[in-house]
């Protein structure tokens, strides 16, 4: 006789974590959720150093913006999952016969494992010559500025989000120094009200401007990303 697995299979296939001796609740409920992530668990089998990964795919996907040739600088990399999907799409390693070769530059405080076709350097994209280091090592100036970045959590929400909309504005003025004219720049924000100057400086250096959450960004997370296109330069 043919079991009944309707819907009870797919709920006792969810690891449950039990909550270890020094470990707190909180703790174990990020170690839960990470061991049912769909995306963590795809991120594993194609290669990718993080869920994060599958992020950049879809706003590429939707914008188009690296494309063979491009040259691209990934602010606070690590751990290097947008390196390793911005390689293969601007074709950094000549893999796509007679397209053009990109160039990926990862910057980064902390030191990053290597990554092929990525050249990664350890630097504050904020200290006063950052922009020209870049634009020497780039050969010029960049097609793309990308930022994943987010501040540490204090565990304020308000503080929190504060924090990362300074650290997009400043990703952004980055960005300012850095893009060729036409470039774009995409950076994750928090919803939360306090970015509407960030959006109107973006409007007012870029032809468009985009707000999208991914389908890969956790439905319960406040995140976005900005997507700024045709840098008026």
């Amino acid at each position: 006789m043919a079991k009944n697995t309707s819907g009870r299979g797919q709920r006792d296939l969810r690891v449950k974590v039990k909550t270890a001796r020094g470990r707190k609740l909180s703790s174990t409920l990020w170690l839960e959720r990470q061991l049912n992530d769909p995306y963590v668990q795809r991120a594993k089998r194609e290669g990718y150093r993080g869920r994060a990964a599958f992020k950049i795919l879809e706003l590429d996907d939707k914008f188009r913006f690296l494309v063979p040739g491009a040259r691209v600088v990934d602010l606070g990399c690590a751990p290097g999952g947008w390196c390793q999907v911005a390689v293969k799409r601007v074709n950094a390693l000549g893999e796509k016969p007679g397209k053009k070769v990109g160039t990926i530059l990862g910057i980064d405080l902390q030191e990053v494992e290597p990554i092929a076709g990525c050249e990664i350097h350890q630097l504050d994209f904020m200290e006063d010559d950052a922009d020209e280091k870049v634009k020497t090592w780039l050969g010029g100036k960049a097609d793309v500025v990308m930022s994943d970045m987010a501040a540490s959590a204090s565990g304020h929400k308000q503080t929190d989000h504060l924090r990362i909309i300074a650290l997009c504005e400043a990703a952004a003025y980055f960005a300012f120094d850095v893009l060729e004219e036409g470039g774009t720049f995409v950076a994750k924000v928090l919803a939360g009200g306090a970015e509407g100057d960030l959006q109107q400086m973006l409007k007012q250096k870029f032809t468009k401007v985009a707000n999208v959450k991914p389908g890969a960004s956790r439905s319960d997370s406040s995140e976005k990303f900005v997507v700024a296109t045709g840098f008026r330069g």
